[in-house]
């Protein structure tokens, strides 16, 4: 199936790891200009070396930019709107979660929390809206979390921002409708990552019994955490969600949400 984004230019935020780097790669296979941006310069350096050996045809911009500093993500889409005019989608992925219960949250910490949510998609978006509405079939799309309905006690910031952001996201698309642009989102359940090796490295350097392969390791928690298909997702997967809702493929769609949690979501 072709999904139309030949050609096309999208923006991705959080773009050198995990869903980030697995969605620049997708929309680079499918022939997509991809401008993405990260905070870390050493990381991003390399990241765009490997896409740029990878994909040696393509059209790559990459920049150093936090996406709670409004400046910054200014400069980015000057560059972006310098090297390629207008752009197709906006996906806001930058993110992360905060293990930590109620009792144990300082004020500072929901504060970083919420602000990151909420912020990290409002000034990307604030950013890049003009851009998007000179282009034709324009998207967001904000990678969300399951905790959007199913809060975890052990995650309590980060669960009420996520609801937060769920709502946000159908606020944006009922008022970005008459300007022609679809807001959607994707629910996240566990997905492989970074942190889950350093978890494991953690585990197998301490004093627990821990000599399994990271493989079996991840395989063990999963059924531990009775996720229905019995692993964990692949950032790939999410990434092949984001790219349907970015692309024209999704015209139709808009204020919606694709659960990609492997069979966790407990409401209907």
């Amino acid at each position: 199936m072709d999904l139309g984004l030949k050609n096309k230019t999208v923006v991705v935020t959080g773009g050198t790891s995990g869903i980030g780097l697995a969605t620049v790669e997708l929309l680079l296979a499918e022939g997509a200009n991809v401008a993405f941006c990260a905070r870390n310069q050493t990381t991003l350096t390399e990241i765009s070396a490997y896409l740029e050996n990878k994909f040696p045809t393509s059209n790559i911009l990459a920049r150093c930019c936090d996406v709670l500093e409004k400046d910054q993500l200014d400069i980015f889409a000057k560059a972006v709107e310098e090297r390629f005019g207008n752009i197709n989608a906006l996906i806001n992925n930058a993110g992360g979660g905060r293990v930590s219960t109620f009792s144990n949250t300082t004020d500072e910490a929901w504060v970083a929390e919420l602000n990151l949510k909420f912020f990290g998609v409002i000034y990307p978006t604030q950013a890049f809206l003009p851009l998007l509405e000179g282009s034709d079939n324009p998207s967001i799309v904000c990678v969300n979390s399951l905790l959007a309905l199913q809060p975890e006690p052990h995650m309590v910031a980060t669960s009420a921002a996520r609801a937060g952001l769920l709502n946000l996201v159908h606020s944006m698309a009922k008022e970005f409708a008459r300007k022609g642009i679809r807001v959607n989102s994707i629910l996240l359940g566990t997905i492989e990552s970074g942190q889950w090796q350093k978890r494991y490295d953690k585990a197998k350097s301490s004093n627990e019994p821990h000599t399994e392969s990271y493989e079996a390791w991840l395989n063990q928690l999963a059924k531990q955490k009775n996720i229905p298909l019995a692993r964990f997702g692949h950032p790939e997967e999410p990434a092949k969600a984001l790219l349907y809702l970015a692309s024209p493929a999704s015209s139709y769609t808009t204020g919606s949400t694709i659960d990609v949690s492997g069979g966790m979501a407990k409401h209907i």
